[in-house]
Order: structure tokens, then C-alpha cells, then sequence
């Protein structure tokens, strides 16, 4: 099939990519034409394990190109994904601006070419926008709107797109089910056909399920920390409830990236429009908010306050096998520990670069290595659990650094290591 994906962002350039490995001729459209001309080149605008490579092998075959021409680009499609941003406004609902001038644009591009096409709504958007969407090309009729909400973990992306927990398609057409099952063919998962609005009030449900589940978890790990409980063999013995699973009862810092603390704002923001409270899930977007400065106080008590510390970060993106530091705990951790007077050296696999447009190396100091950073540091902060940080030669950094503290903000450092070699361990929801 030929395929337009309109927007080469996260979700989009991810989409496209595992549309051609699919073998349909795909073709990725974007307004900025310094990326369009880097993907022509094989370079990818986000670090994804694995995506670079698809794309070089994808562009060998032909089965994939770039364009800014979009009204070229969507006349010669049968299939059009949307995949543009939705970003929370200030009062945390989704902001459709982009969507809709997509669909303006496809509007005025396809009035005259009566070609019958599918419109994909891939976005992540509030319950009822597909509707809305639908209602607009009404007097189109050889346009048909479809839902088909993306389920991709960062860094793990591509393998999410080639081999998801499910397909949902949410349409009334069966023709539009038709032509999405098999656009889908190739790829193994089941295939949920259900309304528009359900579709999208189920990417919606997901992630603030997920968040849930993590929020528990860290309040959880607060009450560990009273009654001296370990909450790593708390969680273990809830994962073994087939009921439960092991899935995302982590504590830790809290939820971040793109997805979680965007989608559970907005689905609040749908439920205040219809005048039906969700008091749960304000509770976890709370517990949240507040997890890293709960840690942070730990921190403070066991350094008599933080003013002229100096205070190594270890990891700034919001998890590992990604760059993405959008709503990252690190960034609530540093902010704090700056009004508090510290001084903050950091260090990031990937994520530094984009942490600077945050905080300027005038505010803090990037390192070269994990082992600068925590040269003469009053304490070590882990917010981002990557293999390098695990696999440290803990030794050579207990020498270096002037007080050894390390606080494992993810529970992820080998504790009776880490005890053994002489260091103070400071964690969430252990035992010391």
C-alpha cells in the first residue's frame, strides 16, 4: 500500500519506518526541511535503539522517503496517518492545533482528487476528537477517519511497532477495517475493532492505568521508609498474583517522558469537562508532583541541607535507552538542589545536550563520565537507571568522592555491594 505519514516526530518517524519494513511505500511528511534533508541521509532526529538502522535498510529497498510536499505526498497515498503533537496546554488538556490544521490541509489538498482514502488519527487525542474530525469531512465522502492510538515505549519503539500487544482500530467502517487489517498483515498482534471514541479513551486508560501502578508503588515505598519494610520484596511478592503481574511496580522518582504525565492531565481535563471527578488519578498525577522532592528531603536530612554541597546526577533523561527528558525527575531534583544552594555536576549516557537547553553550563556542570561528576561530591544521586551506572568500578568511586553517599533514586545499584566497600545507601522505600 502507499502510505502517507504526516508528521516525523517520535510516533511518526517510528509509524513510517515500520510501515516500509512491512513493505509498503511509505512516504514521511514535515514542515522542516532541515530534518526532512537529515532523514534523506539516514539520520534520525531521536535516539532509538535500532531506528537508524531500520531506516538505512529501509531507504536501500526504496520503500521509504521524505518530503515538505504535502498535498504531492497525500494525492498519491491510499492511507494517511496523522502523527502530529498534542501537547498539554497550561490547564493540561490536549492542545489540538496541530491536528486540525493537518486536517485543513488535507482538506483543501484532496477536495478536487475524489480518491478513497483512509485518514488515521494516530495522535494521542481526548475521546470524541475523531468524531469532531469525521464531522469536519462529512462532505467528503471518500474520506473515511479512523483511530488507531500508538502503544510504543521509548526505547523499545520499533520492537513495540513490529510486535505490539495489540492493534486497535477504531472506526464504523468496515471498509476502513478492512484496508487497516490488511495494511497490518505482516505484523503479529491481536486486532481490536472497536468505535473511534473507545479507541482513543483506551490509549488514554492505558497510560493513566500504568501511571497508577507506579504512584502506588511510590506511595507505597513512603510507608516502607516508616515502618522499615523493603519494598523491592513487597513488589516481588505482589508481582507473583497473576492478578497483578510484575509490570511496572518499580518505585522510584516517578513517571516521566512524553506520554504518562501528558495523557493523565488530559484525560483530568476530559473528566472536568464532563463534571465527572477522577479522584484517583488526581491522587497519582500528586503523588508524582511530589516523589522526587520526598527524596530529596531524605537526602537533605542525611547532609545536614544541601547549601554549598556539591552533588553528583547521575542519569537526566526521564529512563534509560532514551534521550527524551521531557517531565524527567532529574530535572525537579536539580532545580531544587540549585534553589538550595548546591552546586550539581551531571552526566548522561545521551541526554545531555538536550538538558542544556534546561539548564545552561553556567547553572551546572556537564561531565565527561560518570566518574567526574562525583569527583569531591558530598553525595551521588542516581535518577536514571542506565547499564553504564550499574556496572561502575564502585570502588574508584567511593575514593573520589568527599562523602560517600549514594542515593539510588531508581533501586537500582547493588546494595550489599555498595555497603561492603564502605558507602552510606539511601534509597526508596529500603532498608538501609
Amino acid at each position: 500500500m502507499k502510505v502517507a505519514v504526516i508528521g516525523t516526530g517520535y510516533v511518526g518517524l517510528t509509524t513510517a519506518v515500520a510501515l516500509a519494513l512491512s513493505d509498503h511505500l511509505v512516504v514521511g511528511i514535515d514542515l522542516n526541511e532541515e530534518k526532512i534533508e537529515a532523514l534523506h541521509q539516514g539520520k534520525t532526529p531521536i535516539y532509538e535503539p535500532g531506528l537508524d538502522e531500520a531506516l538505512i535498510h529501509v531507504q536501500s529497498k526504496k520503500m521509504i522517503t521524505f518530503t515538505t510536499d504535502f498535498d504531492k505526498a497525500v494525492q498519491a497515498s491510499e492511507i494517511i496517518f496523522i502523527c502530529v503533537g498534542t501537547p498539554s496546554d497550561i490547564e493540561g488538556k490536549a492542545d489540538l492545533g496541530q491536528l486540525y490544521q493537518v486536517i485543513r490541509q488535507l482538506r483543501r489538498a484532496l477536495q478536487e482528487n475524489k480518491t478513497r482514502r483512509v485518514i488515521v488519527v494516530k495522535s494521542t487525542v481526548p475521546p470524541g476528537t475523531c468524531d469532531q474530525v469525521a464531522k469536519q469531512l462529512a462532505d467528503m465522502s471518500h474520506l473515511t477517519v479512523a483511530s488507531n492510538p500508538e502503544f510504543l515505549r521509548e526505547g523499545k519503539a520499533l520492537l513495540d511497532s513490529m510486535s505490539p500487544s495489540r492493534i486497535v482500530l477504531g472506526t464504523e467502517s468496515e471498509e476502513a477495517f478492512t484496508r487497516l487489517v490488511e495494511l497490518y498483515e505482516k505484523i503479529p498482534a491481536i486486532r481490536l475493532k472497536t468505535t473511534p471514541i473507545q479507541a482513543e479513551l483506551i490509549k488514554y486508560a492505558s497510560n493513566a492505568f500504568l501511571s497508577m501502578r507506579i504512584s502506588f508503588m511510590n506511595e507505597l515505598a513512603r510507608l516502607c521508609d516508616k515502618i522499615g519494610a523493603d519494598i523491592t520484596a513487597v513488589a516481588v511478592g505482589m508481582g507473583l498474583d497473576s492478578r497483578i503481574g510484575p509490570e511496572f511496580l518499580q518505585a522510584g522518582l516517578g513517571y516521566g517522558g512524553s506520554c504518562f504525565p501528558k495523557d493523565t492531565l488530559a484525560l483530568l481535563a476530559v473528566a472536568r469537562e464532563n463534571n465527572q471527578p477522577m479522584d484517583i488519578l488526581y491522587q497519582v498525577t500528586q503523588v508524582n508532583e511530589t516523589q522526587p522532592l520526598w527524596f530529596l528531603h531524605k537526602i537533605e536530612q542525611q547532609l545536614n541541607g544541601c547549601k554549598d554541597k556539591t552533588i553528583a546526577i547521575l542519569g537526566l533523561a526521564f529512563k534509560p535507552e532514551t534521550d527524551d527528558i521531557r517531565e524527567a525527575p532529574s530535572i525537579k531534583i536539580i532545580q531544587q538542589l540549585l534553589d538550595r544552594g548546591a552546586k550539581v555536576k551531571a552526566y548522561d549516557t545521551i541526554a545531555m545536550t538536550n538538558m542544556k537547553v534546561i539548564f545552561s553550563e553556567d547553572q551546572i556542570t556537564y561531565e565527561s563520565d560518570a566518574y567526574e561528576a562525583v569527583k569531591q561530591a558530598d553525595a551521588l544521586i542516581l535518577c536514571t537507571e542506565w547499564d553504564e551506572f550499574k556496572q561502575l568500578d564502585f570502588e574508584r568511586v567511593y575514593r573520589y568522592m568527599k562523602n560517600p553517599l549514594v542515593c539510588d533514586g531508581r533501586n537500582a545499584l547493588p546494595r550489599e555491594r555498595l555497603h561492603a566497600i564502605g558507602f552510606k545507601y539511601l534509597a526508596i522505600g529500603l532498608t538501609s
